[in-house]
């Protein structure tokens, strides 16, 4: 459940600590987690509150203005980096399939005031990057969607974040099971092949930190 320590090294205790410390979602925020968390077990899809809080910071801290989200769900991920660009000419490119779970998240996006600042495009995720020509005009990525087309998504971004910039890629330690030899199934292969991959390649540095269900960073070079 979203309300629920999203890592498998937390306990419930330090969770609240660490968000009472720095992290809590707002009162927008918040009525939106538990809107989420009204799905059902479904709403474990939703970023962690202190991640939330992390990717904004980390878009402040590079000045981000264009971003790009892959995988909205009901929007708090969306809501966090919205908040986190530029009043006057920022923009989230947000891609997903789904009508039915983004329409959660627009009500809050317009009473945080950041509504104009998101394109919403419903269409398969590839199909919208493919499709965005402006190479490296964005300086924000963060993928959290289907998890075998993870190094796809990583593909198009590579080419859309200016050098500088930081692509943000959830759930790579995939509750513990990337190290787990019995721990089978397409989406920990694919998580498995795409962390190998990120932190090979020449194109990007790459740091994994253990935030949430884990979180990668690449900086595009």
């Amino acid at each position: 459940m979203s309300d629920q320590p999203k890592s498998f090294q937390l306990s419930r205790a330090i969770h609240d600590y660490l968000l009472a410390h720095g992290g809590r979602p707002d009162a927008i925020g918040a009525a939106l987690i538990e809107e989420t968390r009204s799905l059902g077990g479904v709403s474990i899809m939703q970023i962690a509150p202190e991640q939330g809080a992390f990717m904004g910071l980390l878009a402040r801290a590079i000045g981000a203005r264009r971003a790009i989200e892959v995988g909205t769900f009901t929007g708090f991920s969306a809501l966090c980096i919205a908040r986190a660009l530029p009043e006057d000419d920022g923009q989230l490119i947000c891609c997903d399939v789904s009508d039915e779970w983004t329409r959660i998240g627009r009500p809050f996006w317009e009473r945080a005031g950041v509504a104009d600042r998101i394109d919403l495009r419903i269409a398969p995720a590839i199909e919208t990057l493919r499709a965005i020509r402006e190479d490296g005009a964005f300086d924000l990525g963060f993928i959290d969607a289907d998890k075998p087309s993870y190094r796809a998504y990583a593909e198009e971004l590579i080419r859309l974040i200016r050098p500088g910039g930081l692509i943000l890629v959830d759930n790579v330690l995939w509750q513990g099971t990337v190290v787990d030899p019995a721990a089978e199934g397409e989406n920990v292969e694919a998580i498995r092949a795409f962390n190998d991959w990120a932190a090979a390649d020449p194109r990007v540095e790459c740091v994994m930190l253990a935030i949430s269900d884990g979180l990668t960073l690449l900086r595009v070079r």
